[in-house]
Parts: structure tokens; C-alpha cells; sequence
């Protein structure tokens, strides 16, 4: 059911952006104008299958990994599914209303919400992949144990608490998201900087939040047009529409993708040319072998005339924007 509802959002939002190819190179768009509501009572068909989940375990015989079978299904999308898509993709909030994180673009796969079928029982029940789970467990509870066992009783307030007791507990070993970049960039350093816009696992608005909060904490003190200005001097994000985690997306499979990253940074450091875009290669469908120049954030991609042109849009960049008010403390 969530696999239909993410295949007839793909399906509804592909032309926004100007072009039909299968893929929502305006996740911004997707998000202002679909609603998830239009995709209840579509019928949905998902054959029987095997499949393995990655985990970690650390040096036991066993790698951690799960395979799981999910039995044939048919049927029809219900409200039910959608408030879950839905709530999904709306992110953590904590019981007060504040939003404690953000969530996937609307759009991207809904992996870690699969459900894992019980053969000896023919239930569904809730899967708890070792990759959260065993952290919560070790390193948060302080329980010698390689995962949670339930997830009973556990609820919004109890995720949140769990964000704020790590953010405090390991802020001087697991602070990858320092903002102040100084002696980085007074050393010369340039960075580039990409994201899948239909990520399924890393959230691709945490990486905006990221480059605002550089932004915000290198230049305090100019305009944000001047401060982007100043800041893609030497830092550089680029959003590349319909991707997944590190790599394509089998679900928007004809979108693009970077393969020439190291000969861009060195022709930046070593020769002085500053990217005005990245080069990404569609690698399938209609479109395989053209090379898109991916558009420095914020602007964001149209196609017009036949071409793909980078446009200004205030509205649709604030839908990558957030603020977490259920911390008393900055989260970068």
C-alpha cells in the first residue's frame, strides 16, 4: 500500500517541473500542490518476495542482517495508509505540537517503514532494524543487548528524549554537524556538497538545515542573498532530483546523477574555476546519456524552451526549511 501510494505520487508530480521523465525534479512543487488524500481507493498489486535487511553487530558471528518473506498482496489504498504516508513524511513532533526532526521529501521510498510478515503466525508485526535499534539500546539505555526487543510503550516524547539524552551524551564524539567552518575555509578547503532529493534514509532537508546553519554562523552579519553569495565561494550544495541514498533510485530510475565530482573539485582547487553547476548523467529511459548541470541551492530546476534553466523560488525553498523548537538547544 505505501509502495502504491509513493509510485502515484511520482506519477502525479513528475510534470511539475516541466518536463515528463519520470522523475519530481520539484519535490517543493510535489509538496505544495499533491495531496496524498487524491491516491485513497486505488487498487495495488505487490507479488511475493524475499528480501534482506542490513544490520550492524559488531564483531559477533552473526553480521546483523534479516531476511524477511512478504507474502503476495492486493487491495485498495485506504485513509489509513495515506495518514501514515502522511505522517511520515510531516516528521517528529513531541506531544506539545514541536517539531523535534524532519522527515523524507515527499516523493522518496518509504523503507524504513516496512512491516515484517511472521511465517509462523501469517502476521505483520513492527521490524526493528539493528541500525537504531542497537544504538538506542547500547549506547542510549546502556543495555547490553543487540537491539530493542519492543517497541511497546514507546511513543513521540520517548524518541525525542532519546535525541536529546545522545545529542548531550556524545556532542564531543559524534558532533559531525558542527557549523563554523572557519579554519576549513581560511585554509583554502572548497567543498562540494550533494544530496538525493528523494532520500529514503538520510532526511535531503538535513543537509539544507546544515548548509543555512554555516551560512547563518559564518556571516551574521549580511544579507542571506549576500551571504549565499559569499558562502558558494567555497561551499557548494546541489540537490539531485529523484535520487535516493548515495546513489540512483530504482523508483525514479531515469533521473541523473553525479560521476564526475573529483574533476570538478580539481579544476576548482587546482586551476581556479569556480562550479557554476554539477554535471549529473541520466544512465536509463528516454533521456539516457544526457548531462544535466544540477542547480546550486536554492535555486531550483524548470524545465523551459527545452532546457533545463535554475530558477528563484522563494516559496518552494521554504518547504526545505525547518526549526526544532521541542530542543533547547541549536540542532544543526
Amino acid at each position: 500500500e505505501l509502495a502504491k501510494i509513493v509510485n502515484a505520487t511520482i506519477a502525479a508530480c513528475d510534470p511539475l517541473d516541466g518536463r515528463k521523465d519520470g522523475v519530481i525534479s520539484r519535490s517543493d512543487l510535489c509538496q505544495l500542490e499533491f495531496n496524498l488524500t487524491s491516491v485513497i481507493g486505488e487498487s495495488y498489486h505487490c507479488a511475493a518476495e524475499t528480501s534482506t535487511s542490513l544490520g550492524f553487530n559488531f564483531g559477533k558471528r552473526s553480521d546483523g542482517t534479516q531476511t524477511s518473506y512478504t507474502p503476495e498482496q492486493s487491495g485498495n489504498v485506504t485513509a489509513e495508509g495515506v495518514a501514515v504516508a502522511q505522517a511520515i513524511y510531516d516528521g517528529l513532533f513531541n506531544s506539545a505540537g514541536e517539531r523535534a526532526y524532519l522527515s523524507y521529501r515527499i516523493g522518496a521510498e518509504f523503507t524504513d517503514a516496512a512491516t515484517t510478515w511472521d511465517n509462523s503466525t501469517e502476521t505483520w508485526g513492527v521490524d526493528i532494524p539493528s541500525t537504531g535499534g542497537e544504538f538506542v539500546a547500547r549506547f542510549i539505555e546502556l543495555l547490553d543487548m543487540d537491539n530493542l526487543e519492543t517497541l511497546d510503550n514507546v511513543t513521540y516524547d520517548t524518541l525525542v528524549s532519546w535525541m536529546d539524552q545522545a545529542m548531550v551524551r556524545y556532542l564531543d564524539t559524534l558532533q559531525t554537524t558542527l557549523p563554523d567552518l572557519t579554519t576549513f575555509q581560511s585554509s583554502g578547503g572548497k567543498l562540494i556538497h550533494y544530496h538525493g532529493e528523494a532520500d529514503p534514509s538520510v532526511p535531503t532537508a538535513s543537509s539544507i538545515h546544515y548548509w543555512q546553519s554555516v551560512m547563518s554562523i559564518m556571516y551574521p552579519h549580511l544579507t542571506t542573498a549576500e551571504a549565499t553569495e559569499k558562502l558558494k565561494e567555497w561551499y557548494q550544495l546541489y540537490i539531485i532530483p529523484g535520487a535516493a541514498h548515495c546513489a540512483s533510485n530504482s523508483l525514479q530510475p531515469d533521473g541523473p546523477f553525479p560521476e564526475n565530482n573529483m574533476e570538478t573539485m580539481i579544476q576548482w582547487v587546482e586551476n581556479g574555476v569556480e562550479p557554476t553547476g554539477l554535471n549529473a548523467t541520466v544512465s536509463e529511459g528516454k533521456y539516457s546519456g544526457e548531462v544535466q548541470s544540477l542547480c546550486q541551492f536554492p535555486t531550483r530546476p524548470m524545465w523551459k524552451n527545452e532546457a533545463w534553466e535554475c530558477v528563484s523560488d522563494e516559496e518552494g525553498v521554504e518547504t526545505f526549511e525547518y526549526t526544532f523548537p521541542a530542543f533547547k538547544m541549536p540542532v544543526y
